[in-house]
């Protein structure tokens, strides 16, 4: 039977882990972008229908990282490994300073012209991308029971509910609380993004390094 400190402890272990890579708050100025010309009600259903998505997708990838892993015969710590490899090329990416090409000024044209970006991009991949995907199927393999999955689910349904009302309030945060608050912000957020990632590496290393396998191997060396 799981602990009730256990259960807690998974819901806030999945909060502080997607709530950084999601970065509701790096996503306000975009989704104000591409909803230019909208009012207030329709932001806020398109908002909603997105968080929604997010959750969708994220659980979908929850309850499937366990026939994943098995069918592409992905071992635990190497899942680890190249989630916090992909966590921290993410946090770096933070750090950089915001790219004001000619590419991205054209996809956030094409995502104006949409009358509907729920799903994409703000689902996929603004607010479910490949980091938060790679941590959620990592999370997957900490689940031994039911209870586990509700809580990770739980916490998953959390941070979709900061996101709504970060994004809901997204004209009165960016007018606010400015731009340079809000890099400052996502910088704090990158930092902590770094060291999840950090942190993922180096259990699955830690990982490699324990396989029974590998330490009976080990043994047959020295000891032959």
């Amino acid at each position: 039977m799981v602990s009730l400190s256990h259960f807690l402890q998974l819901i806030l272990g999945t909060v502080i882990a997607l709530l950084p890579i999601i970065n509701p708050l790096a996503s306000a100025p975009v989704f104000m972008t591409i909803t230019e010309g909208d009012d207030e009600a329709w932001r806020k259903k398109q908002a909603f229908r997105g968080v929604c998505y997010m959750s969708g997708i994220l659980i979908s990838f929850l309850v499937g990282g366990s026939f994943i892993m098995p069918f592409f015969g992905l071992s635990l710590p190497g899942l680890r490994i190249a989630g916090g490899l992909l966590i921290c090329g993410i946090a770096f990416a933070m750090f950089a300073p915001p790219k004001d090409d000619r590419e991205e000024e054209t996809r956030r044209a094409e995502a104006r012209a949409k009358r509907d970006v729920s799903f994409s991009p703000l689902a996929m991949p603004m607010l479910s991308g490949p980091g938060s995907i790679a941590v959620t199927i990592g999370f997957s393999s900490l689940a031994t029971g039911w209870l586990d999955y509700v809580a990770i689910i739980l916490g998953i349904l959390i941070v979709a509910a900061i996101s709504f009302v970060v994004l809901g309030l997204s004209s009165r945060l960016v007018r606010v609380i400015g731009a340079n608050v809000m890099s400052g912000l996502t910088r704090i957020m990158a930092f902590l993004l770094l060291c999840i990632g950090i942190q993922f590496v180096v259990n699955g290393v830690v990982g490699v390094i324990t396989e029974p396998s590998l330490l009976q191997t080990l043994r047959s060396v020295l000891h032959p």
